[in-house]
């Protein structure tokens, strides 16, 4: 059997990723209304906490997980320790007795608990003296209303979380409420700042986009700019090392990096740290989700008949939030940079091939099943291979990134 998963991240209000809602679905002919909740639950638990770690998925992060009334009821979360996910109690569940003392001895025995998609009523007000975050979805509960409970509660020790967060003028107007946490898509969707400088970091890092996205890979171009980094030029040699620590000598000059990887392993690897150096002062998951959804849609292309250029799938994921990484119009980055026409078309307009397996990456974040499974009946893929693929690119980065952090 096939399980889908997607994450949305949480955010504070410093824009710092602090877990992830994790989203099941089931194989394509559940994509959405059918499954009922409990076997969502169910199979998402056996998955991800019982089968393997969820280190992978949420990248060591708190991982946010949805229980509905049966489960609750039947105590479901104690089968699992209070460290691995916060109990999201479910809006569908009906705020009983018998659920009053579930949660009351989940509350006791040390499990963090959120009421999700909260409608403030006098029977659920029992509840909060025994949950920890309360979840508000601004498309139900105006911000005005809910900032009205937040400042009724404030000397409490709840925690409040934003729900459907997607611009950032959204998020100021959820911060000025008093919201501590916030879910969405608005760090995907950034401001528009047109015409700002780029700082020294970006600038370099731009530069070196430049260079991995020629045709020929210029090693004395590469090592140029590098060697105007001090930080960049120590970051890539450390790496260098850790990836080759079975040489009987270690590397000592980053020429001599350059020549023992080589053009391929080169290319990759200064776009992996040129990356994580440009997003040094955004949210981590910027530079997790940009080198999650290059693994996707390069692994995706693969998948296609006739097959795309992994390369360019590699590179179409990874610049899909250039915008937000270096605080730029993705036009008018992408104008700066020696692109095939297939990776702008893709990155700028989501056309050809190429934009819609960016499409594919996209809705697949957002959970979207309706989208995927429109866009995988157009390319051909079967959506059991894509979901398996998700996963694995989701491994993947969380794989690389702590190789880099070490």
């Amino acid at each position: 059997m096939k399980s889908y998963l997607a994450r949305q991240p949480v955010m504070n209000r410093d824009k710092e990723t602090i877990g992830y809602e994790l989203l099941f679905r089931d194989g394509p002919n559940n994509a959405f209304p059918n499954v009922a909740d409990e076997e969502a639950t169910h199979r998402l638990l056996a998955d991800n906490f019982l089968s393997s770690s969820t280190t992978d998925v949420t990248a060591g992060k708190k991982a946010f997980v949805n229980f509905p009334y049966a489960s609750l009821i039947g105590r479901t979360p104690l089968l699992f320790k209070k460290q691995c996910f916060i109990v999201e109690i479910l809006e569908t569940c009906e705020p009983t007795d018998e659920l009053l003392e579930a949660i009351i001895e989940l509350n006791r025995k040390g499990y963090t608990l959120a009421l999700d998609d909260f409608v403030p009523s006098p029977q659920w007000s029992r509840f909060l003296p025994y949950v920890h975050i309360v979840k508000f979805d601004i498309r139900v509960t105006p911000v005005e209303k809910a900032a009205f409970f937040i400042q009724h509660y404030k000397n409490s020790k709840l925690i409040f979380l934003a729900e459907k967060v997607e611009t950032q003028e959204e998020f100021q107007q959820c911060h000025d409420a008093g919201f501590h946490l916030f879910q969405g898509y608005f760090f995907s969707k950034p401001e528009i700042v047109r015409r700002k400088a780029l700082s020294p970091s970006a600038l370099t890092t731009l530069r070196l986009y430049k260079e991995i996205s020629q045709t020929e890979v210029d090693f004395n171009s590469i090592e140029a700019i590098v060697a105007t980094d001090l930080s960049l030029s120590y970051k890539l040699l450390r790496h260098v090392n850790n990836m080759t620590y079975t040489r009987a000598k270690p590397i000592s000059s980053f020429k001599q990096a350059l020549v023992y990887l080589g053009e391929e392993k080169l290319r990759r690897f200064i776009t992996f740290v040129a990356t994580s150096h440009a997003t040094a002062d955004k949210p981590a998951s910027l530079y997790h989700l940009s080198i999650q959804r290059a693994r996707f849609c390069e692994r995706l292309s693969q998948q296609l008949s006739p097959k795309l250029d992994s390369n360019q799938a590699f590179l179409t994921g990874l610049f899909s939030l250039l915008d937000s990484i270096l605080d730029q119009p993705i036009e008018v980055l992408i104008d700066q940079l020696p692109l095939e026409e297939a990776i702008r078309n893709a990155l700028i307009f989501q056309q050809g091939k190429l934009g819609c397996l960016l499409q594919l990456t996209i809705a697949y974040d957002k959970a979207d099943w309706q989208t995927i499974k429109k866009i995988s009946q157009s390319l051909k893929l079967d959506e059991s291979i894509i979901a398996d693929l998700y996963l694995e690119s989701l491994k993947w980065a969380a794989t690389f990134e702590r190789t880099v952090t070490k």
